[in-house]
């Protein structure tokens, strides 16, 4: 019988060691890496065939570990993320502790607090923030279920999550949203 606990220790492994893995997050299949790996996120760009020059999302366990990652982020910020209900990614300015392929040009970062169950015990369990980014080549439509991951994604990837690849739940990528210099709040992708 296959456990859960399985399919975190394997990730754990192979995270550690720098490599790719596909696993389902609140959203749509990601694939994911040590956010903090620069060669391992270099792997992702490669194997999605994706300019560098866009950026990945990072996904956290909890709301504390965004003062890890950003310098000063806006005390506004964590009254809007208490009061969404979707999974939302916040872009942030003035990243740090993170490799300089992981951000924009500008030095802000996409950072997204997962609620899902499976990937919050894995980021708690491995330590660090894991970059999600869609499970599909760039340019291509993101795949909603497991079923429609390209093969080319799925064999170039070092380990394959177990859970939840027979889930016929369509989901959606998270909404995107930052905030400008002014403080106004900016919608990217609703």
């Amino acid at each position: 019988m296959f456990l859960i606990e399985d399919d975190i220790k394997a990730c754990i492994e192979t995270l550690q060691k720098g490599g790719l893995i596909l696993y389902p997050t609140d959203t749509v299949w990601g694939i994911g890496c040590d956010a903090t790996n620069k060669e391992a996120i270099s792997k992702i760009f490669a194997l999605k065939n994706r300019e560098d020059a866009k950026a990945m999302i990072v996904l956290i366990e909890a709301e504390s570990a965004i003062l890890e990652y950003v310098e000063n982020p806006a005390p506004t910020i964590f009254d809007y993320i208490k009061g969404v209900h979707k999974p939302t990614t916040i872009i942030y300015n003035k990243a740090k502790n993170l490799p300089s392929n992981l951000l924009l040009s500008d030095g802000s970062v996409a950072i997204r607090i997962c609620s899902d169950p499976f990937c919050k015990k894995l980021i708690k369990h491995f330590g660090k923030p894991i970059v999600s980014t869609s499970a599909n080549i760039s340019g291509y439509p993101t795949p909603l279920l497991f079923k429609d991951i390209p093969l080319e994604i799925i064999e170039g990837v070092d380990y394959v999550v177990k859970h939840r690849q027979e889930e016929n739940e369509l989901r959606q990528p998270s909404s995107i949203v930052k905030w400008d210099l002014n403080g106004a709040l900016i919608i990217i992708r609703p």
